[in-house]
């Protein structure tokens, strides 16, 4: 009787962990599905046509300056962007070329946040519930990484935003976010926060050419020098907000193997 119990008991745990297995790898299984099929259409598009990533950007922007479906079909491409790793830099800048500094600005926010969430519903797909509760040695990770993902658990809203603030890759960041699962409501919020100071340079820098793919024509100087201010302003603020984090919060992996 005892070893029908046990039976029992081990044919229910495997009824409970397998279905959550099979769902962990079906996503993954997509996952790589979505970026493959992605990569691959843009790689094909590339080969046709023989552009470059600049020259298939600025041909988008003459292709859609002035047509009414412009804005939607910008945050459809920005919102799906991190499928292709497709700079993230560039389709800003292009907001700037193609709407100016205001609609520019507005329809770049828009859409990086919408491309931030993308990134991280993919990097939390990838993994199980009860990652979380992981600690970042036992999945490997070693001396920065392990402090920055330690960090980013116990203090999301700060880390993601002091991350945006010093321009770390951005798809990284929202991998990773998604990926340790943090709770996407401070993600999110440290995301429009913290990438605000560089939507804005990098929309003005856009707003002062005419291309992207022609370099200085059209070049504007003092929007240009206005975007280089706020970029350095927005690293000075970071790296000052850095240095109080690390002189009052004791390191996170003391006492963890080297």
């Amino acid at each position: 009787m005892s070893n029908n119990t046990v039976s029992k008991n081990t044919a229910s745990n495997d009824t409970v962990v397998a279905p959550k297995s099979l769902g962990v790898r079906t996503r993954r299984l997509l996952v790589v599905g979505m970026w493959v099929a992605a990569i691959g259409g843009w790689v094909l598009y590339q080969r046709s046509t023989g552009l470059s990533t600049t020259e298939a950007l600025q041909d988008f922007v003459d292709t859609a300056r002035g047509a009414w479906w412009a804005a939607a079909v910008y945050l459809i491409l920005y919102a799906l962007r991190p499928l292709v790793l497709f700079p993230a830099i560039l389709i800003t800048i292009a907001a700037g070329i193609l709407f100016g500094s205001w609609w520019g600005l507005t329809l770049a926010v828009v859409g990086s946040n919408l491309s931030a969430m993308v990134a991280y519903g993919i990097g939390r797909s990838l993994t199980s519930g009860n990652s979380s509760d992981t600690p970042p040695e036992a999945g490997g990770l070693r001396g920065f990484a392990a402090k920055w993902s330690a960090r980013m658990r116990e203090r999301s809203f700060f880390t993601v935003m002091l991350t945006r603030l010093l321009f770390v890759p951005y798809d990284l960041v929202n991998y990773a976010a998604g990926a340790l699962r943090i709770a996407w409501v401070p993600f999110l919020a440290a995301t429009a926060i913290g990438s605000l100071p560089g939507t804005v340079a990098f929309v003005l820098a856009g707003a002062s050419i005419e291309r992207v793919d022609e370099g200085l024509q059209g070049f504007d100087l003092r929007v240009f020098l206005a975007s280089v201010a706020l970029f350095i302003v927005s690293w000075v603020v970071a790296k000052v907000l850095q240095a109080r984090e690390d002189s009052s919060t004791p390191n996170v992996t003391e006492g963890s193997p080297a």
